[in-house]
């Protein structure tokens, strides 16, 4: 891996074609969603083969590990597309502030978090929807994700900062090295070590202290990164404004994601551990497809921080139409040929529970006749946040798993069924992305008006 001068990330952010940019830097962050997205397959995978209610136990304590996730997304993101916005301006030591302070802030929180986790476990297991017959199992695996926190928070927050630093490829390294070990340890933990659930969740432990350490050393020794110091770490309270502005975003998605996997487990819960295990199934897949398309997004991301930061607002759009074209194009291969599948899918998961197939597979379906939609309102989200739109990419951040899908998950069910619950997503992306066009759409002409600044001399 070379590396990069500031003048040639300038010139490869500003003036390379973007067709070749945004794929160059898409690729890392592509790999590194896919293989994240599979080894939390192979976690359900792997459990889904003790019986339903381990399988479930994995679903439920998703809801957990998605907050941690979104407080972690904030603090990374909204700290990365400070640094972007940094660099596009000419101001590194301000973006090395922001570097330092968003990795420190992101391991002490990691110890609070972990530490509440674990002292209120048996609580939380019955408050993200566990049954009497999932808990136990759903604490197995809870206890030991609690103890690596710090860790897996420290992990996503220097992913995302090398990445707006326009260094993906070097997060790659960390996060598929991590994902790599965790989908060898599981069924050596999971059936050789007899350990069940907690074996899953030991080798997802590992495997995230094996990400942050390698993905320290690349933040700190490779010499084109920004490298995290103590004496750079002089936070104000402006200063996280400016984090927690840019990254609520993130929060609000992940956040109300958590909350509103929390409304579906109860809801399922209804109609059995074979209800709330096979959406649990379902959920893995999709994100699984829809990761793809994360990954290409972040990859537009530094482009777009940067561009904006630079005053060249035509790149910023044209970078983002390019980013929804690709992206819609993606989902509509995947889930032309996901759709052909949908039953064999949910079967390779839980083979053994023809209520889970039937449940699992229409579910499936129905989530995938929306799946192309998700391009535009990833991209919109991914566009808003960068250019420092914040309260706006909140709102398109929170609409798919928050704003439309918890009315639908209160409203559909009690009409319709475990239909409705079968139902509640695909209604919540076609509403999502309604909303979505008619926010961007507006930012989009603002731009278009604003003509492009001229380049520093001898920039």
């Amino acid at each position: 891996m070379r590396t990069m001068t500031p003048e040639q990330r300038s010139n490869m952010m500003l003036r390379q074609p973007i067709s070749r940019v945004i794929p160059r830097l898409a690729v890392p962050t592509i790999i590194s969603m896919l293989i994240s997205a599979i080894y939390n397959m192979a976690d359900t995978f792997f459990v889904s083969q003790i019986g339903t209610s381990a399988s479930g136990a994995v679903g439920v304590i998703f809801s957990a590990m998605a907050m941690i996730q979104a407080i972690a997304f904030t603090i990374g993101i909204g700290s990365g597309a400070n640094v972007s916005r940094c660099l596009g301006a000419g101001d590194e030591e301000q973006a090395r502030h922001y570097v330092t302070t968003g990795f420190v802030t992101a391991f002490l929180a990691g110890v609070v978090l972990g530490i509440l986790g674990l002292s209120s476990i048996d609580w939380l297991v019955r408050f993200l929807g566990a049954t009497e017959t999932i808990a136990p199992y759903a604490k197995d695996y809870a206890t030991y994700i609690f103890y690596a926190v710090p860790f897996v928070m420290c992990s996503f927050v220097m992913n995302n900062l090398l990445r707006f630093e326009g260094l993906a490829l070097y997060g790659m390294v960390g996060m598929v090295s991590g994902g790599i070990l965790n989908m060898v340890l599981d069924p050596i933990l999971i059936f050789g070590c007899g350990l069940g659930t907690a074996g899953a969740a030991i080798a997802t432990a590992v495997s995230q202290v094996v990400s942050f350490t390698i993905l320290l050393l690349m933040t700190n020794l490779r010499p084109d990164a920004i490298s995290i110091r103590v004496s750079d770490f002089r936070p104000t309270w402006k200063m996280y404004g400016q984090i927690l502005y840019n990254g609520f975003p993130s929060l609000g998605r992940q956040g109300i994601a958590s909350v509103s996997s929390i409304m579906l487990n109860t809801a399922a819960g209804v109609y059995g551990d074979a209800a709330i295990a096979a959406m649990s199934i379902v959920s893995r897949f999709v994100m699984f497809i829809n990761s793809s398309v994360i990954g290409f997004g972040q990859g537009f991301q530094p482009v777009c921080g940067f561009c904006f930061g630079a005053g060249k607002y035509s790149r910023v759009r044209k970078a983002f139409w390019f980013c929804v074209k690709v992206s819609t194009v993606i989902l509509l291969v995947l889930g032309c040929v996901a759709l052909l599948g949908a039953e064999p899918i949910v079967t390779l998961f839980r083979r053994d529970d023809p209520e889970v197939i039937r449940i699992g597979t229409l579910a499936l379906q129905l989530q995938l006749c929306t799946l192309p939609l998700w391009g535009y309102i990833t991209m919109s989200n991914m566009f808003t946040q960068s250019i420092g739109y914040g309260v706006r990419a909140t709102l398109i951040s929170t609409a798919r798993q928050g704003v439309f899908l918890i009315p639908a998950l209160l409203v559909l069910p009690p009409a319709f069924g475990l239909l409705g619950i079968q139902a509640a997503q695909p209604v919540a992306d076609a509403l999502s992305f309604l909303f979505s066009l008619a926010v961007v759409s507006g930012i989009l002409r603002q731009l278009k008006k604003t003509p492009d600044k001229e380049a520093p001399a001898g920039a």
